[in-house]
């Protein structure tokens, strides 16, 4: 599959437009709806238990219920999934393997961690995720490196999901780590900076989130 996931969720949403291509699934997560209206978005698939829609897309997705059902998935209140974990495996499901979340930070921070889990079950299932915002995103690496270039501005965090992830290694940033272990307990990775050189960030054993922030202008 050559398209992208575009999964757009109740967060804070910080773009003003989305680049969708013909072959890219957008899915709406619950309050996530009323931002595809916003952004003139059709989405293929709205789901969630829609607790967090307002009372005139709640409206406009019970009409499109009746219409179209295969393009809305209901979703009980009391479930083990959240609505976004529905969203990516609904997405897996039609054979997506790249996700760009929007709307997924911000708002309760409960949410917010949940969506950092949920890129790290993407990676477990071999897809990849990002969790995108106007001034940074979110990725997960796992057992792999990852490669930036050079002109790329602001600055990079990274926290342990696992207890232990060894075999960190940071190379063309200001701060730079060899071979080390970076811990759930102990927030080493914080605060990192590009310089103007291709950066790699690489983790033999464990699960790093890399959040990015960008340099203003």
């Amino acid at each position: 599959m050559r398209g992208k996931c575009i999964v757009i969720g109740a967060g804070d949403l910080t773009v003003g437009e989305l680049g969708r291509e013909a072959e890219d699934l957008v899915i709406a997560v619950d309050g996530g709806a009323d931002y595809c209206r916003i952004l003139e978005l059709e989405p293929d698939l709205i789901l969630g238990d829609f607790d967090s829609v307002s009372r005139e897309e709640a409206e406009s997705i019970a009409d499109l219920e009746k219409h179209s059902p295969d393009r809305v998935l209901r979703l009980p209140r009391e479930k083990d999934d959240t609505d976004m974990l529905a969203a990516l495996k609904a997405g897996l499901q039609r054979g997506y393997r790249d996700f760009r979340i929007y709307g997924g930070c911000g708002g309760r921070l409960d949410h917010t961690l949940a969506n950092i889990q949920c890129l790290l079950y993407l990676k477990k299932q071999g897809a990849v995720g990002y969790l995108l915002e106007g001034t940074g995103m979110i990725l997960v690496l796992r057992n792999e490196e990852i490669t930036f270039r050079e002109n790329m501005k602001g600055r990079l965090s990274l926290f342990s999901l696992v207890e232990r992830s060894t075999g960190v290694y940071i190379k063309g940033m200001k701060y730079l780590l060899s071979d080390a272990v970076v811990s759930n307990d102990f927030p080493v990775g914080i605060s990192n900076e590009f310089i103007g050189e291709q950066a790699v960030i690489s983790v033999r054993d464990g699960a790093l989130a890399c959040m990015i922030q960008y340099a203003a202008g």
